[in-house]
């Protein structure tokens, strides 16, 4: 048997089950943010533990999840997804009664989710992870000024 630190394993099965995984709260709001933030991590460790996912990456970016887990393959994909999105949503509401009333019928997250196998991408996936939080607002700043109006096509002074 080969011996590698990603590999995991039980008595008779070896395994390296391991996902790129993007999603975000319903309309992109940015709840993630402050003290949903903190609140919203510490709910999917927790969950993820219960089912022994195992987080090796994950950011909270100001309007998705970014997170690079390893599922034990007794699991697919979209129960664990599933299990992450509704239960936290359950969590998250629990947790902050003001949304319930902001945002009604329990629904914190969008429908879909992407997901992408690792392979042997794993390092080039968790730098990514680590650093979307920087491109994000790199681009945020990049576009910020209009040096043409979209409107009219001319030339934008207040640029």
């Amino acid at each position: 048997m080969v011996k590698d630190k990603d590999i995991s394993s039980l008595e008779h099965t070896s395994w390296r089950c391991q996902y790129h995984i993007v999603f975000a709260p319903k309309y992109r709001r940015m709840e993630i943010y402050g003290q949903i933030k903190q609140d919203i991590g510490v709910i999917l460790r927790k969950l993820c533990q219960q089912k022994g996912v195992e987080i090796i990456e994950a950011r909270a970016c100001p309007d998705h999840i970014h997170m690079l887990i390893s599922i034990p393959p007794k699991y697919s994909v979209s129960q664990i997804m599933g299990y992450l999105k509704g239960k936290s949503s359950l969590m998250i509401f629990d947790r902050h009664a003001n949304l319930k009333y902001k945002y009604g019928n329990r629904h914190f997250w969008a429908r879909g989710y992407y997901v992408d196998t690792v392979g042997r991408n794993k390092k080039q996936i968790a730098e990514y992870i680590r650093n979307q939080l920087a491109s994000d607002q790199i681009a945020d700043q990049i576009g910020l000024k209009e040096f043409v109006d979209p409107f009219t096509g001319r030339e934008n002074k207040k640029a």
